[in-house]
């Protein structure tokens, strides 16, 4: 059985995220979705909650979605996969991207990573920019699955399912 990882924080999931999960999903029998406790992001949601809005998020059956302390190669290991799946947006995402592939790579050699280029239509969405725009009160709706929508206005108190524009008029 062909397994892959894919890594983040995923705080919280977005549009582009899901883009990412649904075609490495058509790539590999299993394909884990690795939800990390990335200490030096502060965190909108818990790790619980993002393993739940994943999962309502994704549609394959063959995703799996776990949290994942520690070191990502050694929750890779500890799987049974051997292959990380990455998604790239921009260069700027290539750069840091390969840098840590490249750890990767020394830390554990027998593992592969594998970029994906995110589509066009999904390749401006970062998540820290999602909640600043739920955050300040803007329409996030075209950026998320809609079970993220709605936890982002509950969380941040935000209006998110209103544009700016309709709210100075």
């Amino acid at each position: 059985m062909k397994k892959a990882v894919y890594p983040g924080s995923f705080d919280p999931i977005t549009n582009g995220h899901v883009n990412i999960i649904e075609r490495a999903a058509k790539l590999f029998d299993r394909l884990i979705v690795a939800v990390a406790d990335n200490t030096s992001k502060s965190m909108t949601f818990t790790a619980e909650e993002r393993i739940a809005l994943i999962r309502k998020s994704i549609r394959a059956k063959n995703v799996d979605v776990r949290r994942a302390p520690g070191l990502t190669v050694d929750f890779v290991r500890k799987a049974g996969a051997r292959v990380i799946v990455r998604g790239i947006r921009s260069g700027q995402d290539f750069e840091l991207e390969l840098a840590i592939a490249w750890n990767n790579r020394r830390l554990a050699p027998g593992l592969e990573t594998l970029f994906l280029l995110a589509d066009d239509s999904v390749a401006h969405i970062k998540s820290s920019i999602v909640k600043e725009i739920a955050r300040n009160g803007g329409n996030v709706r075209s950026l998320v699955p809609a079970v993220v929508n709605a936890s982002l206005k509950e969380r941040l108190g935000a209006r998110s399912g209103k544009s700016i524009q309709s709210r100075r008029g």
